[in-house]
């Protein structure tokens, strides 16, 4: 049979589809955000390193650190902490301690100090209630350029007679005026913040004066009178900052015999140490 000669002939179109091209949707977006995100807090880190000091960054790495408000007791709340603080054993938690006052919690922890020197557990906890107390005093200089301006006079060190704290002069900013015994504006800040931290514990406390040598041979050297009324002055400043009278064990005065640099007569030898004492001693 022979084929229809008016059939319409049937026609094929193809397509050519080329990779890469069309819409592909938003997912492109979130990928580049997520890169920007990322490169902002890259460049914000890099900032932080260059512009803070050391001080500084560890007091940030300590805001952050999670490891820091862990406590030995608990303070009856039911928040992600158990209602404690860093120092419950000290100083009342901010929740979860009901009606405890002061007095009460003072003599519970004077009672646990008390045990703290039996044995080698007892040293391990006397030995981290003096690094809690360091740490707290150098996360303040994360809290304001104020702040930070103070702590650049403030050295931090643990002895085996307990945590040194050394307040030291410096050229733009001396602790006492000219050579007396009258504190600066910079020393009364100081006082006040190192008795908001020395009051998280009940430990006993010294304060120490020491000055640097005199360039000349003098007659009479003021020496050893001047930096025992610098400690004396010292210990008034904490005392009326809200320190306990009783913790104070002893003050003395050291003249220029304890230099702190190889130097005796820089000015870095000025200094006050105020010696948290360690419990099992």
């Amino acid at each position: 049979m022979a084929a229809q000669s008016n059939v319409a002939p049937v026609i094929i179109k193809r397509k050519k589809v080329v990779g890469g091209g069309g819409h592909h949707g938003g997912a492109w977006k979130v990928a580049y955000a997520d890169f920007v995100t990322a490169m902002m807090a890259f460049f914000l880190l890099m900032w932080l390193l260059n512009a803070t000091t050391e001080k500084q960054r560890k007091g940030i790495s300590d805001y952050f650190n999670p490891t820091i408000p862990v406590n030995r007791i608990s303070g009856g709340g039911d928040g992600a902490f158990g209602g404690e603080s860093v120092f419950s054993e000290e100083t009342m938690a901010h929740t979860g301690t009901g009606a405890m006052d002061r007095k009460t919690a003072a003599t519970s922890s004077g009672s646990a100090g008390d045990s703290a020197g039996n044995g080698a557990a007892g040293e391990g906890r006397a030995q981290s209630e003096l690094e809690d107390v360091e740490k707290a005093l150098l996360a303040r200089g994360g809290e304001s350029n104020t702040m930070e301006r103070l702590l650049r006079h403030v050295v931090t060190r643990v002895t085996d007679e307990g945590l040194v704290i050394e307040l030291f002069d410096l050229p733009d900013a001396p602790l006492f005026n000219a050579t007396t015994a009258e504190p600066s504006p910079v020393l009364l800040a100081l006082s006040d913040l190192l008795a908001d931290v020395l009051n998280l514990t009940t430990n006993e406390i010294a304060v120490s004066g020491h000055l640097r040598a005199l360039p000349v041979t003098l007659i009479d050297n003021p020496v050893w009178d001047l930096s025992t009324l610098r400690a004396q002055a010292t210990r008034e400043l904490l005392e009326k900052a809200g320190l306990d009278t009783a913790r104070m064990q002893r003050i003395s005065g050291y003249a220029d015999r304890k230099p702190a640099v190889s130097d005796p007569s820089a000015e870095r030898n000025n200094r006050i140490e105020v010696i948290l004492l360690r419990r099992d001693r």
